[in-house]
């Protein structure tokens, strides 16, 4: 029989589905797989992360932009505690990233080993699947399920704890074999029966006023030019959510843009609140999208596509559900409404024209403060500098703290697609680093900017290190407010100015930058922002921005929690 090592078995597996990266941090409890991709001629890069949450979101920007399963990877005890942040993000964003934990021996469970914990108890609430390995010869079943459910229906992430005495143990070569086509995002796509397509397709039709609402989903299916398509023939608007930005792209006619409580606007809200039939998306119509579920109204006609039939009324009574890949019922739908237009009603709204209202709101708002010669520097006036200055195809990490509502509401993606990136489904702070770093390895030669507050900077500043060593070219941009300006504008807003525990001292970010062999610069003055960011452009490595900016507190920021 020709055997192998659990490990190698293990990265002959990931080498079979495809795996070229894996980000992680080395442990005593992951030495026999460390020693078996030093040895084996495999073609996969091993990035060595500085802390094992920064590593899980390189996974994760890795998988979002190449559409192929992230894998990280940490030791037992406290690395396998620290990849859950990434972990969870990553499952409850519908992207499949592979955890793989080190863990102890077997034979030592029960006995006090040192880092010894219930990881499949741990990581069971927050991953689609996992599963701690006992024996050697379940690793080629457990990788291939892994990867199949991570893959299929709705993308999620996995987990498998592989115990160090499993490492060393004898696999038949002979048991490893990989499913095609699982390697990456979505497999095995599936469709709803023709009569409800017919169904809805009339619904549609019927409509005075049909408005599509794009989630995630959209992008993650490769399905904007479905929707533009469905989109040109209805001449409906199509409104995002925060995750579904580069569903279309930003100048395409019937675009709206964001909608909801983060990044949306009046005029954008307006648009939805005129819509008698409303299309969800790989939308999940939750609390942020739909501004607490009063935008749209309960009277509106719901359609909703969804490859996870969980997501489907949840939160609305929905006429007509659609369980299924995004594209291929986008698709389908798109041919049946093509087919049923000759008895579309004569009263149809002007998709177009409101449209173009809002986007001229929009607009109108935004540059009353995108010119602006005020210091510290208003966030509107960065964005404004960085549309001018970044490429068309560049990918922008935004933390979900300052950078988050200004990048989704005023940034204009040009082209269709995967080009912006945020860790919207629970938020965590020092997000946008790391998973520029992950978006930089998945899609080379593309400009990959991370936009952070000093908060968020703080979190991950260590990651500087890997990036250095690893001369990756990331773009780094710091707004520097000195304070948690989230939670600080939320205690304006709503605590009558208490503030208490938001505060924080001023840092250089370009010293610290330079400590570590980045390229840095620093910016108080709006009329060297420009100048700045254009040569922070042009620069063939890593380099960071620090740019002083109005706290987040005293802004007009789209947050419609904070307007009066």
């Amino acid at each position: 029989m020709n055997e192998l090592t659990g490990a190698e078995a293990f990265v002959r597996m990931l080498q079979g589905y495809g795996v070229r990266h894996i980000f992680g941090l080395c442990g005593d409890t992951s030495l026999p797989f460390y020693d078996a991709l030093f040895r084996l001629d495999h073609g996969i890069t091993h990035v060595l992360a500085r802390d094992e949450r920064s590593a899980g979101y390189m996974a994760d920007g890795y998988a979002r932009v190449t559409g192929r399963v992230g894998v990280c990877e940490g030791p037992s005890g406290g690395g396998a505690t620290y990849l859950l942040p990434a972990v969870v993000e990553a499952n409850e964003s519908s992207i499949p990233i592979l955890a793989v934990t080190s863990d102890v021996p077997v034979t030592s469970r029960g006995r006090f080993p040192l880092t010894q914990l219930d990881q499949t108890a741990l990581y069971r609430p927050l991953t689609k699947w996992n599963k701690t390995l006992d024996r050697a010869d379940e690793i080629p079943a457990t990788i291939r399920t892994a990867f199949k459910m991570m893959t299929t229906g709705k993308p999620g992430a996995a987990h498998i704890g592989l115990p160090y005495d499993v490492q060393k143990q004898p696999v038949d070569a002979d048991s490893l074999w990989c499913q095609a086509g699982h390697g990456s995002f979505p497999a095995w796509r599936t469709m709803p029966p023709a009569a409800d397509i017919a169904a809805a397709a009339e619904a549609i039709v019927r409509a005075k006023c049909p408005v599509f609402l794009c989630g995630g989903g959209v992008v993650i299916a490769d399905a904007m030019e479905a929707l533009s398509r469905l989109a040109l023939t209805l001449g409906a608007p199509v409104c995002t959510t925060v995750s579904g930005k580069g569903s279309l792209a930003e100048d395409h006619p019937l675009c709206a843009g964001v909608v909801g409580a983060n990044g949306g606007v009046p005029a954008t809200r307006a648009v939805v609140a005129s819509a008698d039939l409303v299309v969800f998306i790989g939308c999940r119509a939750g609390s942020t999208t739909t501004e607490n579920w009063r935008v749209p109204g309960r009277g509106v006609t719901i359609v909703h596509i969804d490859s996870d039939p969980a997501a489907i009324g949840a939160n609305y009574d929905t006429a007509h559900a659609l369980v299924g890949d995004a594209r291929l019922t986008l698709e389908a739908l798109a041919d049946a409404v093509t087919d049923l237009l000759p008895r579309r009603r004569s009263d149809i709204a002007d998709g177009r024209a409101l449209v173009a209202t809002a986007r001229a709101s929009k607009r109108h708002d935004f540059e009353a403060h995108a010119f602006s010669d005020e210091r510290p520097i208003r966030p509107e006036r960065i964005i404004r500098e960085l549309n001018a200055v970044l490429p068309r195809d560049a990918v922008v990490v935004a933390d979900p703290g300052t950078p988050c509502p200004y990048v989704s509401c005023y940034y204009e993606f040009l082209e269709p697609g995967r080009h912006f990136i945020t860790n919207r489904a629970h938020g965590a702070l020092g997000y946008a680093m790391s998973a520029a770093v992950g978006a930089a390895y998945g899609r080379p030669g593309t400009k990959c900017v991370a936009i952070m507050g000093d908060g968020s900077f703080g979190f991950t500043a260590g990651e500087m290190e890997t990036i250095v060593r690893n001369r990756v070219p990331v773009m780094m941009i710091v707004l520097a407010n000195s304070s948690f300006g989230w939670i600080k504008a939320s205690q304006r807003a709503g605590y009558d100015k208490r503030y208490f525990g938001v505060d924080f001292d001023r840092t250089d970010h370009a010293r610290v930058a330079e400590v570590y062999g980045v390229k840095a610069f620093s910016v108080e003055d709006p009329a060297e922002l420009n100048t700045t960011l254009r040569k922070a452009v042009e620069h063939d490595g890593p380099v960071l921005v620090d740019i002083a900016s109005q706290p987040l507190e005293q802004a007009a920021a789209p947050v419609s929690q904070w307007q009066g």
